[in-house]
Parts: C-alpha cells; sequence; structure tokens
C-alpha cells in the first residue's frame, strides 16, 4: 500500500474481494451523476482491517429530480433496488427529507449502500477532503484519513469505531496530520453540544 499525502492518493495492490467489488460497481454508476465520497467502516476494511459490515456510507451531492431519476434508473438497470423503497418519487423525497436510502442487490438487503445528502457544514467539507484509493479494478473516493480518524474517535466512539481509528492510525502514523485531527475534533466536539 503506498499513500501519498500531497496526492491525496492511496494505491492498493491486494486482491479485491466481493465488497470492494461491489463498491466499485456501485461508485461507478453513481459518479456518472453526483460527486460522492465513502465515509465510515468500509473505509478502514478496504484499508485492510478484517471485519464484517452490512452497509457502506456513501455522501452525495445533492442533485436535481430528473439527474436523480436517470441515476435511479441506471442503478436498476445494473441491478440494484431500493430497500426503503420501491418508487423513485418517494427515494428522492427520503434524501430530500435528510434520511438515508439503502441500495442492495436484487434479491439480498446486504451489503447496501447507505446514501445520504450531507446536512451540516462539517460532512459538506468532505467533498474538498478527500483521498482517492486506487484499485487495479478502478478507484473509490474515501473521506481523508485525518477525517476518518477524527469522526470514528469523537463523534461515533463504539468500540468497533474506535479499533477502526486505531487501524488507520497504525497504519499510516508517520504520514498523518495529528493538527487537522485535533482542529476536527474541536469542531466535532462544537457541533455536539448543538
Amino acid at each position: 500500500m503506498e499513500y501519498s499525502p500531497e496526492k491525496r492518493e492511496i494505491i492498493l495492490s491486494r486482491k479485491l474481494n466481493n465488497l470492494d467489488k461491489l463498491a466499485i460497481e456501485f461508485i461507478q454508476v453513481l459518479e456518472k451523476y453526483t460527486d460522492y465520497v465513502i465515509i465510515s467502516g468500509y473505509v478502514s476494511i478496504l484499508l485492510g482491517r478484517t471485519r464484517a459490515t452490512e452497509d457502506v456510507d456513501v455522501f452525495i451531492e445533492k442533485i436535481s429530480s430528473e439527474k436523480f431519476s436517470k441515476l435511479y434508473s441506471e442503478l436498476k438497470n445494473a441491478g440494484f433496488w431500493c430497500l426503503n423503497a420501491e418508487k423513485e418519487s418517494e427515494i428522492f423525497s427520503y434524501l430530500y427529507e435528510g434520511l438515508a436510502v439503502r441500495f442492495a442487490k436484487k434479491g439480498k438487503v446486504a451489503p447496501n449502500f447507505e446514501v445520504k445528502f450531507p446536512k451540516i457544514d462539517l460532512d459538506k467539507e468532505t467533498f474538498n477532503d478527500f483521498v482517492i484509493v486506487f484499485l487495479k479494478e478502478g478507484k473509490i473516493k474515501i473521506s481523508s484519513l485525518e477525517r476518518q480518524i477524527a469522526f470514528k474517535r469523537y463523534f461515533l466512539k463504539s468500540e468497533k469505531d474506535m479499533e477502526d481509528a486505531l487501524h488507520i492510525e497504525e497504519l499510516f502514523k508517520d504520514q498523518l496530520d495529528y493538527e487537522k485531527i485535533n482542529n476536527l475534533k474541536e469542531v466535532i466536539e462544537k457541533v455536539g453540544k448543538k
């Protein structure tokens, strides 16, 4: 694994697992219609942590109903279905109401992609604070390593999240911006008090 903080790139040469392949397939459809960033648990799995997950969390930038219609149509053609609702208008309204919608391969409920619009500025900033992970069969945009650590450690705080943060920190400790992690901690703590 090679990480270049300056280029905001990670090159992974490992063999892809089924979840990686599914994520690439989903993202290749998604990125035709909107910007996206993968956040949370799958990031640590992608970076080599061995643990199970049932979902891949994805922020997408807000899009029009017309664009969503095209996205939804292509997802269905690629064999995905929405677990929340069948009607396109209903799924779209869930997103605009600040709710997450989940997509999985037809006939399955897991693993699924939990897709949501960012609600607060801290979430929106993720679109400018990312790393591209290059794999043999595609690429995946994830939130920055520092952001991952800060959110796992200071916002989510579950045992699993703390272990995810530790995994990323151990992998990249000499290349992390600890000042950035501390700044994000302060922002997260302020948001948490509101």
